[in-house]
């Protein structure tokens, strides 16, 4: 069998480990299809299970020349071939060589799906086979893999305009697995986003509320809010490609959100309009207690011919500059210092971790550091975050860890890879004599898992 790609522990490191690698997972923010938990049928195969739905893998295989079609991305799914595409896939095993994903992808196969032969190109169609004997057992139904691999709670994200029947159906079948929605309202705040002004009028018809009047479009948010929360959700997600937030005067308002309705707004008035929308946004959640996520300095799709063949989350977004201080300030100084308030900050810029974000978190009441996101949640990158972050921040301003992931198999794996993390930094902090051993042991499950659930306020 192939080797894990782990850290290496010992010593003090892998005495810390041990007492937090099997505490159970809480998953505060994911994109995971609601219908898996509310359906319970099998998966239908390898490929769609590992490979198509996985920004990681497909991403790295598109830069060394593979078709996403012969990926089965963009292909109906009665006309894909699972195995054609799980051999493409294995034939080009090696590239993942020295990347997060091969590390996540071998403790799926090995531990999670307990495969019993090492991946090759040679490999393909007896792994293939194993996992398809796999999936189609009730051991690997999807509320059975969330039992298995130590799930407390896993949060999905959901549109604005979502009816949440997958979440109702959830609830109303009565297993006792805690799914809940995030509340994602881009699609109607960001006048950039395709299709905004006809998203506006489908909240109207949603909510029963006269969206073209500012003050109704808010209380038809308000209400979506509370249609969220009834179903068991704890936050809201913001997208933010350009991080500005603004407090306009109710007469620039609502002059913007007429505009917006026609959808006539210019690009600068665009991001002004969001930039309070985000505003408004933070006061609603001081209001009902939803805790709020930026994740900022993601330049999205910057493929176009991707994103005119296949549409957007195709691994073309690359990472940017953020100016934290500036893009936060309106919002900050105008709710910031609400005891009520509770925003997450997730960044892409690691320039910013010791310059902005932990002085930021340090000071505002608000404010609490997210984990090293997308193109940095790995070994390399956990290092880093911690090295730049504690000494400003502290450990009680973080938010603990969220494993972003579409794949869902893979969340055991990325649980795990901050686990030892967790355990190299606690280590290396008394190494160091920053503290002694039983304050890493205390640290230890507070990073684990504990922060996750006070950040997201999902106490028990």
């Amino acid at each position: 069998m192939s080797p894990i790609q782990e850290a290496a522990l010992s010593g003090l490191a892998q005495d810390l480990y041990e007492t937090i690698a099997e505490l159970p997972i809480v998953s505060p923010h994911g994109h995971c299809d609601p219908r898996w938990w509310a359906e319970d049928s099998a998966f239908p195969d390898p490929a769609e299970l590992l490979i198509i739905p996985d920004h990681y893998v497909f991403r790295m295989l598109y830069s060394q020349g593979v078709s996403l079609r012969d990926l089965g991305i963009g292909v109906a799914r009665e006309d894909r071939d699972p195995r054609g595409i799980f051999r493409l896939f294995a034939q080009h095993w090696d590239r993942f060589l020295g990347t997060p994903s091969r590390g996540w992808l071998e403790h799926t196969l090995y531990k999670t799906l307990r495969i019993e032969v090492a991946l090759t190109p040679d490999t393909a169609d007896t792994v293939f086979d194993q996992i398809a004997a796999r999936l189609a057992t009730s051991a690997f139904r999807p509320r059975a893999l969330f039992e298995s691999m130590g799930l407390e709670c896993l949060a999905t994200t959901d549109g604005a305009l979502d009816p949440l029947a997958a979440h109702q159906a959830i609830r109303e079948s009565g297993w006792s697995g805690k799914v809940i929605p995030t509340f994602r309202p881009d699609d109607v705040l960001n006048p950039a986003r395709s299709g905004h002004a006809d998203n506006l009028a489908r909240l109207g018809e949603m909510t029963g509320e006269d969206v073209s009047r500012y003050e109704s479009f808010l209380a038809a948010l308000r209400t979506r809010r509370a249609a969220f929360r009834a179903l068991g959700a704890t936050a809201t997600d913001h997208d933010v490609p350009d991080l500005m937030t603004r407090w306009l005067d109710p007469a620039q308002i609502r002059a913007l959100h007429d505009k917006a309705i026609a959808g006539a707004l210019s690009a600068s008035e665009g991001r002004a309009y969001y930039g309070h929308m985000l505003v408004e946004m933070a006061q609603m959640s001081a209001e009902d207690g939803m805790v709020m996520q930026i994740h900022a300095g993601s330049r999205r799709s910057t493929n176009r011919a991707l994103l005119a063949e296949f549409g957007p989350d195709m691994g073309a977004d690359i990472p940017h500059a953020v100016d934290w201080v500036a893009g936060m300030d309106a919002l900050l100084n105008r709710v910031g210092n609400d005891p009520r308030l509770r925003v997450l900050l997730f960044t892409l810029d690691e320039g910013t971790y010791a310059r902005e974000l932990a002085p930021m978190a340090g000071h505002w009441p608000c404010l609490r550091l997210g984990p090293p996101w997308w193109f940095h949640d790995s070994p390399n990158g956990i290092r880093r975050y911690f090295d730049q972050v504690v000494e400003s921040a502290g450990y009680w301003n973080l938010a603990g860890f969220n494993d972003d992931t579409r794949a869902f198999l893979s969340i055991p794996a990325r649980h795990d890879t901050w686990r030892r993390g967790v355990a190299l930094h606690l280590a290396g902090q008394v190494e160091r004599g920053t503290f002694g051993r039983r304050d890493a042991k205390r640290l230890a499950p507070l990073l684990a898992r504990d922060l996750a659930k006070m950040a997201y306020r999902l106490e028990d």
